[in-house]
Protein backbone atom coordinates (compact mmCIF):
# COMPACT_ATOMS: atom_id res chain seq x y z
CA UNK A 1 0.00 0.00 0.00
CA UNK A 2 0.86 3.61 -0.30
CA UNK A 3 2.26 5.21 2.84
CA UNK A 4 -0.79 7.65 3.44
CA UNK A 5 -2.79 4.42 3.38
CA UNK A 6 -1.24 3.04 6.08
CA UNK A 7 -0.92 6.57 7.73
CA UNK A 8 -5.17 6.35 7.31
CA UNK A 9 -5.39 2.82 8.78
CA UNK A 10 -3.27 3.27 11.66
CA UNK A 11 -5.87 6.81 12.68
CA UNK A 12 -9.09 4.56 11.76
CA UNK A 13 -7.67 1.71 14.30
CA UNK A 14 -7.25 4.44 16.80
CA UNK A 15 -9.89 6.23 16.69
CA UNK A 16 -12.23 2.87 16.75
CA UNK A 17 -13.30 3.73 13.56
CA UNK A 18 -14.23 7.15 14.11
CA UNK A 19 -12.35 8.32 11.51
CA UNK A 20 -13.29 5.59 8.53
CA UNK A 21 -13.27 2.02 8.09
CA UNK A 22 -9.57 0.77 8.70
CA UNK A 23 -9.03 -1.20 5.21
CA UNK A 24 -7.90 -0.25 1.71
CA UNK A 25 -11.24 -0.64 0.63
CA UNK A 26 -12.62 1.79 3.52
CA UNK A 27 -9.89 4.16 2.58
CA UNK A 28 -11.33 4.03 -1.50
CA UNK A 29 -14.99 3.81 -0.55
CA UNK A 30 -14.27 7.05 1.89
CA UNK A 31 -12.78 9.39 -0.30
CA UNK A 32 -14.43 8.73 -3.55
CA UNK A 33 -17.64 8.48 -1.99
CA UNK A 34 -16.89 12.71 -1.00
CA UNK A 35 -15.35 13.26 -3.84
CA UNK A 36 -18.35 12.22 -6.27
CA UNK A 37 -20.95 13.83 -3.81
CA UNK A 38 -18.64 17.30 -4.87
CA UNK A 39 -18.94 16.52 -8.30
CA UNK A 40 -22.95 16.03 -8.04
CA UNK A 41 -23.39 19.59 -6.39
CA UNK A 42 -21.40 21.02 -9.02
CA UNK A 43 -24.43 20.59 -11.74
CA UNK A 44 -21.69 19.89 -13.96
CA UNK A 45 -20.77 16.73 -16.44
CA UNK A 46 -17.46 16.71 -18.43
CA UNK A 47 -14.82 14.77 -17.64
CA UNK A 48 -11.32 15.99 -17.11
CA UNK A 49 -8.61 14.38 -18.52
CA UNK A 50 -5.32 13.51 -16.37
CA UNK A 51 -1.59 12.16 -17.47
CA UNK A 52 0.11 11.00 -14.06
CA UNK A 53 3.02 9.92 -13.77
CA UNK A 54 3.37 7.63 -11.37
CA UNK A 55 7.00 7.60 -10.65
CA UNK A 56 7.06 3.43 -11.24
CA UNK A 57 5.82 3.50 -7.62
CA UNK A 58 3.10 2.31 -5.43
CA UNK A 59 0.40 4.78 -6.25
CA UNK A 60 0.49 4.16 -10.10
CA UNK A 61 -0.96 1.11 -8.99
CA UNK A 62 -3.39 2.17 -6.29
CA UNK A 63 -4.65 5.07 -8.14
CA UNK A 64 -6.09 2.69 -11.07
CA UNK A 65 -7.48 0.87 -8.30
CA UNK A 66 -9.19 4.44 -6.58
CA UNK A 67 -10.21 5.44 -10.54
CA UNK A 68 -12.77 1.97 -10.28
CA UNK A 69 -14.56 3.66 -7.57
CA UNK A 70 -15.10 7.43 -9.09
CA UNK A 71 -17.62 6.47 -11.56
CA UNK A 72 -15.98 7.57 -14.67
CA UNK A 73 -15.72 11.26 -13.55
CA UNK A 74 -12.12 11.73 -14.55
CA UNK A 75 -10.25 9.98 -17.31
CA UNK A 76 -6.87 8.97 -15.52
CA UNK A 77 -4.24 8.36 -18.02
CA UNK A 78 -1.19 6.68 -15.69
CA UNK A 79 2.13 6.42 -17.16
CA UNK A 80 5.62 5.30 -15.49
CA UNK A 81 3.14 2.24 -13.94
CA UNK A 82 5.97 -0.07 -12.90
CA UNK A 83 5.15 -2.05 -15.48
CA UNK A 84 9.09 -1.55 -17.45
CA UNK A 85 10.57 1.49 -15.75
CA UNK A 86 12.43 1.59 -12.29
CA UNK A 87 10.96 3.46 -9.16
CA UNK A 88 11.69 7.18 -9.15
CA UNK A 89 13.99 6.82 -12.42
CA UNK A 90 13.87 9.83 -14.57
CA UNK A 91 10.64 10.39 -13.15
CA UNK A 92 8.29 11.65 -10.18
CA UNK A 93 8.04 14.53 -8.42
CA UNK A 94 11.51 15.02 -6.98
CA UNK A 95 12.58 14.61 -10.75
CA UNK A 96 10.19 16.98 -11.91
CA UNK A 97 10.81 19.12 -9.01
CA UNK A 98 14.88 19.64 -8.85
CA UNK A 99 15.31 19.25 -13.18
CA UNK A 100 12.22 21.41 -13.54
CA UNK A 101 11.13 19.57 -16.60
CA UNK A 102 8.54 16.56 -17.65
CA UNK A 103 9.46 12.96 -16.87
CA UNK A 104 10.45 10.46 -19.25
CA UNK A 105 7.73 7.94 -20.42
CA UNK A 106 5.01 10.69 -21.21
CA UNK A 107 3.82 12.00 -24.05
CA UNK A 108 2.68 15.66 -23.50
CA UNK A 109 1.14 18.07 -25.92
CA UNK A 110 0.53 21.60 -24.92
CA UNK A 111 -2.74 21.65 -22.65
CA UNK A 112 -2.10 19.03 -20.85
CA UNK A 113 -3.16 18.63 -17.76
CA UNK A 114 -0.20 16.81 -15.84
CA UNK A 115 0.16 15.42 -12.36
CA UNK A 116 3.40 13.53 -10.87
CA UNK A 117 3.04 11.48 -7.64
CA UNK A 118 6.57 10.21 -5.66
CA UNK A 119 7.94 6.74 -5.40
CA UNK A 120 5.37 6.10 -2.34
CA UNK A 121 2.37 8.26 -3.25
CA UNK A 122 2.56 11.14 -0.63
CA UNK A 123 3.46 14.20 -2.50
CA UNK A 124 2.36 15.59 -6.00
CA UNK A 125 3.06 17.83 -8.21
CA UNK A 126 0.90 19.26 -11.43
CA UNK A 127 2.42 20.58 -14.71
CA UNK A 128 1.95 21.61 -18.09
CA UNK A 129 3.28 23.03 -21.28
CA UNK A 130 1.96 26.44 -22.14
CA UNK A 131 1.22 27.41 -25.73
CA UNK A 132 4.86 28.52 -26.49
CA UNK A 133 5.84 24.79 -25.26
CA UNK A 134 7.19 26.23 -22.08
CA UNK A 135 6.90 23.73 -18.73
CA UNK A 136 5.26 24.85 -15.97
CA UNK A 137 5.13 23.55 -12.08
CA UNK A 138 2.89 24.14 -10.40
CA UNK A 139 3.75 23.27 -6.72
CA UNK A 140 2.90 22.75 -3.32
CA UNK A 141 2.81 26.53 -2.63
CA UNK A 142 0.00 26.20 -5.20
CA UNK A 143 -1.70 23.81 -3.93
CA UNK A 144 -1.42 25.15 -0.68
CA UNK A 145 -2.98 28.87 -1.57
CA UNK A 146 -5.55 26.98 -4.24
CA UNK A 147 -6.72 24.71 -1.13
CA UNK A 148 -7.20 27.68 1.13
CA UNK A 149 -8.90 30.09 -1.38
CA UNK A 150 -11.83 27.81 -1.78
CA UNK A 151 -11.94 26.46 2.46
CA UNK A 152 -12.15 30.77 2.85
CA UNK A 153 -14.30 31.21 0.16
CA UNK A 154 -16.86 28.40 2.29
CA UNK A 155 -16.29 30.44 5.51
CA UNK A 156 -17.40 33.31 4.12
CA UNK A 157 -20.83 32.07 3.33
CA UNK A 158 -21.63 30.42 5.92
CA UNK A 159 -20.75 33.02 8.23
CA UNK A 160 -19.18 30.59 10.79
CA UNK A 161 -16.68 32.24 13.23
CA UNK A 162 -13.65 30.24 14.88
CA UNK A 163 -11.93 31.26 17.74
CA UNK A 164 -8.11 29.85 16.24
CA UNK A 165 -9.59 30.35 12.52
CA UNK A 166 -8.20 29.77 8.90
CA UNK A 167 -4.35 29.56 8.46
CA UNK A 168 -1.68 28.83 5.99
CA UNK A 169 1.42 27.18 7.21
CA UNK A 170 4.62 27.12 5.29
CA UNK A 171 8.28 26.51 5.58
CA UNK A 172 11.38 29.16 4.44
CA UNK A 173 11.43 27.40 1.31
CA UNK A 174 8.06 28.37 0.45
CA UNK A 175 7.70 30.97 -2.80
CA UNK A 176 7.56 34.70 -1.53
CA UNK A 177 4.87 35.66 -3.59
CA UNK A 178 2.89 32.85 -2.50
CA UNK A 179 2.76 34.31 0.73
CA UNK A 180 1.92 37.71 -0.22
CA UNK A 181 -0.91 36.81 -1.95
CA UNK A 182 -2.01 34.57 0.93
CA UNK A 183 -1.85 37.60 3.31
CA UNK A 184 -2.94 40.17 0.74
CA UNK A 185 -5.27 38.70 -1.60
CA UNK A 186 -6.76 35.86 0.08
CA UNK A 187 -6.74 37.46 3.38
CA UNK A 188 -5.63 34.38 5.38
CA UNK A 189 -2.49 34.58 7.89
CA UNK A 190 1.00 33.01 7.12
CA UNK A 191 2.64 30.61 9.70
CA UNK A 192 6.38 29.64 9.70
CA UNK A 193 7.95 26.88 10.57
CA UNK A 194 10.85 24.90 10.70
CA UNK A 195 11.67 22.69 7.63
CA UNK A 196 10.34 19.22 8.07
CA UNK A 197 6.59 17.62 7.78
CA UNK A 198 6.69 17.13 11.61
CA UNK A 199 7.11 20.92 12.33
CA UNK A 200 4.92 22.48 9.92
CA UNK A 201 2.13 19.90 11.13
CA UNK A 202 2.21 20.87 14.56
CA UNK A 203 2.26 24.20 13.74
CA UNK A 204 -1.22 23.79 11.26
CA UNK A 205 -2.57 22.19 14.66
CA UNK A 206 -2.70 25.72 16.09
CA UNK A 207 -5.39 26.78 13.68
CA UNK A 208 -9.03 25.61 13.57
CA UNK A 209 -8.17 24.87 10.10
CA UNK A 210 -4.42 24.68 9.19
CA UNK A 211 -3.37 23.76 5.63
CA UNK A 212 0.50 23.06 5.38
CA UNK A 213 2.22 22.34 2.54
CA UNK A 214 6.14 22.10 1.49
CA UNK A 215 6.85 23.40 -1.97
CA UNK A 216 7.85 19.64 -2.65
CA UNK A 217 4.32 18.38 -3.13
CA UNK A 218 3.92 17.17 0.42
CA UNK A 219 1.14 18.60 2.62
CA UNK A 220 -2.94 18.01 3.60
CA UNK A 221 -5.55 19.91 5.89
CA UNK A 222 -6.00 19.80 9.51
CA UNK A 223 -9.98 20.12 11.18
CA UNK A 224 -10.59 20.42 14.46
CA UNK A 225 -13.94 18.84 15.90
CA UNK A 226 -15.28 22.11 16.46
CA UNK A 227 -15.65 23.58 12.99
CA UNK A 228 -16.75 20.30 11.75
CA UNK A 229 -19.86 20.83 14.56
CA UNK A 230 -20.55 23.87 13.54
CA UNK A 231 -20.66 23.12 9.70
CA UNK A 232 -23.33 19.82 10.36
CA UNK A 233 -25.18 22.41 12.89
CA UNK A 234 -25.34 24.42 9.60
CA UNK A 235 -26.54 21.49 6.81
CA UNK A 236 -29.08 20.29 9.99
CA UNK A 237 -30.49 23.85 10.70
CA UNK A 238 -30.80 26.02 7.04
CA UNK A 239 -32.57 25.11 4.02
CA UNK A 240 -31.40 22.91 0.77
CA UNK A 241 -30.68 24.76 -1.86
CA UNK A 242 -29.52 28.13 0.38
CA UNK A 243 -25.70 29.06 -0.82
CA UNK A 244 -25.29 28.87 3.02
CA UNK A 245 -26.55 25.42 2.97
CA UNK A 246 -24.42 24.33 0.12
CA UNK A 247 -21.62 25.85 0.98
CA UNK A 248 -21.42 23.65 4.57
CA UNK A 249 -22.01 20.90 2.80
CA UNK A 250 -19.36 21.30 0.85
CA UNK A 251 -17.18 22.17 3.13
CA UNK A 252 -17.86 18.84 5.42
CA UNK A 253 -17.29 16.46 1.90
CA UNK A 254 -14.21 18.24 1.57
CA UNK A 255 -13.10 17.26 5.22
CA UNK A 256 -13.62 13.59 4.20
CA UNK A 257 -12.05 13.92 1.16
CA UNK A 258 -8.98 15.11 2.58
CA UNK A 259 -6.55 12.65 4.38
CA UNK A 260 -5.82 14.75 7.36
CA UNK A 261 -3.09 12.15 8.88
CA UNK A 262 -0.41 12.78 6.16
CA UNK A 263 -0.01 14.43 2.61
CA UNK A 264 -1.81 11.87 0.05
CA UNK A 265 -1.11 12.55 -3.34
CA UNK A 266 -3.78 10.78 -4.50
CA UNK A 267 -6.57 12.52 -1.89
CA UNK A 268 -4.65 15.78 -2.25
CA UNK A 269 -4.90 15.51 -6.20
CA UNK A 270 -8.99 14.82 -6.26
CA UNK A 271 -9.06 18.30 -3.70
CA UNK A 272 -7.19 19.91 -6.28
CA UNK A 273 -9.51 18.44 -9.25
CA UNK A 274 -12.91 19.63 -6.92
CA UNK A 275 -11.66 22.64 -6.48
CA UNK A 276 -10.58 23.57 -10.03
CA UNK A 277 -13.70 21.53 -11.21
CA UNK A 278 -15.93 24.23 -9.79
CA UNK A 279 -13.92 26.87 -10.47
CA UNK A 280 -14.00 26.36 -14.42
CA UNK A 281 -10.10 26.86 -13.84
CA UNK A 282 -7.48 25.03 -16.17
CA UNK A 283 -3.70 24.97 -14.88
CA UNK A 284 -2.85 27.96 -17.17
CA UNK A 285 -5.50 29.93 -15.00
CA UNK A 286 -4.35 28.48 -11.72
CA UNK A 287 -0.96 29.35 -12.76
CA UNK A 288 -2.05 33.32 -13.22
CA UNK A 289 -3.56 33.01 -9.83
CA UNK A 290 -0.26 34.80 -8.94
Amino acid sequence: MSTPQLHYMVRCANTAGEYGEATEEGYYKKISKAFLHLRSLSGKTDVPVIKLDGANGVGALKIKEMAQHLSDTLSIWVCNDGSTGKLNEKCGADFVKLHQRAPEGMVITPGDRCVTFDGDADRVLYFYFNKENKFCLLDGDRIATLMVGYLKDKLDKTGVTLERGLGIVQTAYANGSSTSYAESTLGVPVACAKTGVKHVHHKAEEFDIGVYFEANGHGTVLFTKDVVAKMKAIVQDTDAGTKKHKAAEKFLSMVDLINQTVGDAMSDMLVVETILYEKGWSLEDWGAAY
